[in-house]
């Protein structure tokens, strides 16, 4: 065996386990080195016994086995640990040189190796300079991945210690948060209840306003029912004592007229009665909570049928309040659907508005004691029209008008012109959500301050 390369095999398999740490990282591979440096050591002695009896083992080729496995073992550690890479790089040149000197000298005819032997020894001398210099330099190398890889690991645990105490921050505000967000909705659910509490008190307040009216439509048809059942009376008392006649003094011609007077008195009841009946349920229907189920509804007949209903609850608050009232209903008008019930809330909402606006116009007018202002005369009038688009709703009239910088604020909740304990001043704000949000149109003012005010609704066909 040669001495010198198993000193610099046996030399540099240690320095590789040093270099690439495989005790602690590669434990498997660090046995199977130590293993080639203890074989190593025992077939040196088991060889110099073999050329003493005259054989030749060539155990250098061992070494030359076991540097390759060096080699292999710090290629795979290049993969993932740079510096191994210059000892790689030191270490497959230098190898491969004495492997090729070795087979010159040991397999080739000694006339190839003995006059170019120092040729030879100056190639090896080079590389062991060649992997002397580069294990320098992958050593620095090292040194500095090394410095560089703990100052990861500490910038890693500052961060790790970093996150624990934002995830610990986390915590606590996220509990704080819940919290917070659970006292938030309590607020919420009690506004929220307070709003409905709100919603049904602007019904109620506006169901009060048509009770008087309600009370006046109703008595109508109900005058008319009465006066047709007295007078359906009389007549068949007349039809029965003609009929209570002998058979020749009856009158066939009288009790068909007298029949004929029946079915028309009957038929006027039954109308009048549905008409009672009608303003019944649509009484009811505005105290009910709206289902929101759209209907074909005859926006004609609502308006009508509403602006009457407004007036007379406005006269019977106050018996000295006049005001002329005009229905423009366009014969064009198609129904449409529509939620009906709300629908009716915003027109009686309007009309109200527009009727408390007319009244205390004419209360200021009077008030001044002038000619122009007793000639003032209160007027609503309310009009539909059929357009490509939808159906238009107008409201006019000639009230007190909305100052320019109250304008636009009508329309938000709680805000009112009224005197405290006059209006919630959700009716505005009601009626914008129900014809915007609730039915897809859209709800506008023109008003002019002592000259009046028109509310234009459109609805969508």
């Amino acid at each position: 065996m040669d001495l010198t390369v198993f000193t610099v095999t046996i030399f540099l398999l240690f320095q590789i386990r040093k270099f690439l740490e495989t005790k602690e990282r590669t434990p498997r591979w660090d046995r199977w080195l130590l293993w080639s440096v203890y074989g190593l050591s025992m077939l040196i002695g088991v060889d110099s016994l073999a050329d003493n009896l005259g054989y030749n083992l060539r155990a250098t080729w061992l070494c030359y086995v076991a540097l390759t496995f060096a080699a292999y073992v710090t290629y795979k550690r290049a993969q993932r640990y740079p510096p191994a890479r210059v000892l790689l790089f030191g270490l497959v040149p230098f190898i491969m040189v004495h492997l090729v000197i070795y087979l010159v000298k040991t397999i080739l005819p000694k006339t190839v190796y003995g006059p170019n032997h120092t040729w030879f020894e100056s190639t090896l001398g080079f590389f062991y300079f060649w992997i002397g210099g580069l294990y320098i330099i992958a050593a620095r190398q090292r040194k500095t991945y090394t410095k560089e890889h703990q100052a990861r690991i500490d910038r890693e645990e500052a961060e790790q210690r970093e996150r624990h105490m934002l995830e610990g921050l986390v915590q606590k505000r996220t509990a704080e948060l819940t919290q917070q967000k659970e006292a938030l909705e309590f607020t919420l659910a009690e506004l929220q209840a307070t709003q409905d509490q709100l919603v049904q008190r602007e019904k109620l307040a506006s169901l009060g306003e048509l009770t008087a009216g309600i009370a006046h439509e109703i008595q109508n048809p109900l005058n008319f029912v009465n006066n047709f059942s007295e007078v359906s009376t009389e007549l068949v008392k007349e039809l029965q004592d003609e009929r209570a006649k002998p058979q020749a003094q009856r009158d066939a011609e009288l009790e068909a007229d007298l029949l004929a007077d029946l079915v028309q008195n009957l038929e006027k009841i039954g109308h009048h009665g549905q008409r009672a009946s009608a303003i019944v349920r649509n009484m009811l229907q505005h105290s009910r909570t709206s289902t929101g189920q759209r209907d074909l509804t005859d926006i004609n007949a609502l308006a009508d049928e509403y602006l009457r209903l407004s007036y007379h609850g406005l006269r019977a608050k106050d018996k000295t309040f006049n005001a002329s009232f005009v229905a423009d209903l366009d014969p064009n008008v198609a129904p449409i659907n529509v939620v009906a019930q709300d629908i009716g809330r915003v027109l009686l909402n309007l009309f109200n508005n527009a009727f408390y606006a007319v009244q205390q116009r004419q209360q200021q007018e009077r008030e001044k004691g002038t000619l122009a202002g007793y000639a003032y005369r209160p007027a609503v009038k309310v009009s539909t029209q059929q357009t490509p688009v939808g159906v238009v709703i107008r409201v006019a009239d000639n009230g007190t008008g909305i100052p320019d910088e109250l304008e636009g604020k009508i329309f938000q909740p709680f805000f009112t012109t009224k005197p405290s304990g006059s209006g919630t001043g959700l009716g505005l704000s009601l009626s914008y959500d129900i014809i915007t949000k609730g039915h897809g149109g859209t709800l506008e003012v023109e008003s002019e301050e002592s000259k009046g005010t028109t509310f234009t609704i459109m609805l969508p066909g």
